[in-house]
């Protein structure tokens, strides 16, 4: 269906783009003509295109993509009147989901049984105390002496609070390259710049922090550990070399996002709280369910105090029956023996597919997690030559701004059987003229 763009001022423009990805006819990842194409074409100034473009991108629909010209996000935030995400074929293995293995989630059972079934009020609501002190004995532990601690609703929405709470529009963020898809979406849709900070095995190295630094940044967003999409996990070497900076720019924001949690076999080397300003997350999803809609929030007391705030005029609270149940689940010993099987499971197929690559002179990064990140030298044609073979992985185009071309493949789908023949075909993909590739 072709696309019929329409309007004589830029927010008229606009908005017929918005509506061509809200009805599909725009896709994710589809490109729109150039400004001047699109000017001719509608007998408006090239300023005009140019100004319905820069609307669209500050609000993150549509995106840059160098020689490629302008394309819609491939995860604009305006919902579409019906999925269009590719199904995966039948036949073909899905290790592109970046999901955990459902088998291995916690059996809610006992928890359901044990959570107290009064209903709460208005009056009642918000943080439940039995939560928070319960989280702050396990951060402690952890090395996060946090000065207050509140609940949001997951990781990606601890984030995005805390960055309102501190951001405006244009300002500069920095972000792991490559990094969480879903954060660096997250950062288009609320108008922000994402300055990109390279990523090894041991996490955002020190030179691009302080490039990123010196570019004027206003907050910095990392991962702890099991990092999305590499696997990379901070080291105590790497988060001394980090706080060093960071304790040079004490006003800036920090956001540690720790989503692994209890499934890293990694210990916990922390860099949020150099700063007067900072945020450090860490949600239920990974280890005990995506439906667990619940991430602690510890922080500063300001930053925090923003958060509550601004939660109280709109959604209110997080569920206290989820609440509940995540009390329930940790302080139930049977639950963490069913997290520790499946931090093993993990560990387990990560480490086999490691050294089945190895084996076969292909190089990746996966230090934890439940992912693999891949350099391959044409994304386009590793996705589709693996889809071919029976293997949908994703594009590193999602998770990159930056960093070359990459795959990225989640192992927590995949079987003892899968790996031999997947290590077969990653290694036909890259064939003889690149025997060997490294992250």
């Amino acid at each position: 269906m072709p696309v019929h763009y329409a309007g004589s001022s830029s927010a008229e423009i606009a908005a017929s783009v918005e509506t061509a990805v809200r009805a599909g006819t725009l896709p994710a990842g589809a490109g729109l003509p150039t400004v001047r194409a699109l000017a001719t074409d509608l007998g408006v100034s090239p300023a005009t295109v140019a100004n319905a473009y820069r609307s669209l991108r500050q609000r993150g629909l549509i995106e840059t993509a160098g020689r490629n010209g302008t394309r819609v996000r491939f995860r604009p935030p305006v919902a579409p009147r019906a999925s269009h995400r590719l199904p995966v074929p039948a036949g073909v293995r899905d290790l592109a989901s970046g999901a955990p293995d459902l088998r291995l989630l916690p059996k809610l059972d006992a928890a359901l049984r044990a959570i107290d079934p009064v209903p709460c009020g208005y009056e009642t609501a918000g943080p439940l105390p039995d939560l928070v002190d319960l989280a702050r004995d396990r951060l402690r532990a952890d090395g996060v002496d946090a000065p207050a601690i509140t609940i949001a609703s997951g990781a990606l929405d601890a984030t995005e609070r805390v960055l309102a709470a501190h951001l405006a529009p244009g300002d500069r963020v920095a972000v792991e390259d490559p990094g969480w898809a879903n954060l660096l979406d997250l950062v288009a849709a609320a108008g922000l710049y994402p300055v990109p900070v390279p990523v090894d095995d041991e996490g955002p190295t020190p030179a691009g922090l302080g490039a990123a630094l010196d570019a004027g940044v206003r907050a910095f967003v990392l991962t702890s550990r099991a990092q999305n999409p590499t696997g990379a996990a901070i080291s105590p070497a790497r988060a001394a070399a980090l706080r060093a900076l960071l304790a040079e720019h004490p006003d800036l924001l920090v956001v540690e996002d720790d989503h692994a949690a209890e499934l890293s076999s990694e210990p916990l080397a922390p860099v949020a709280g150099t700063t007067r300003r900072w945020a450090f997350v860490r949600s239920v999803s990974k280890p005990y369910g995506p439906d667990l809609r619940v991430a602690v929030l510890a922080g500063d007391e300001a930053t925090v105090a923003r958060v509550e705030g601004r939660l109280r005029l709109g959604a209110g609270w997080v569920s206290t029956i989820l609440q509940r149940l995540v009390v329930a689940l940790w302080r139930d010993p049977s639950t963490a023996d069913q997290v520790r099987t499946a931090r093993d499971s993990y560990r387990r197929r990560r480490e086999a597919l490691l050294a089945a690559l190895a084996d076969r002179g292909v190089a990746v990064s996966g230090r934890t997690g439940i992912n693999l990140w891949i350099p391959v030298p044409d994304e386009v044609a590793a996705v589709a030559r693996l889809r071919d073979a029976g293997w949908a992985v994703a594009p590193g185009t999602l998770y990159r701004i930056e960093a070359p071309p990459a795959i990225r493949v989640t192992v927590s789908q995949m079987a003892e059987t899968d790996l031999v023949p997947f290590a077969d075909a990653i290694a036909a993909v890259l064939g003889p003229a690149h025997p060997r590739y490294s992250a």
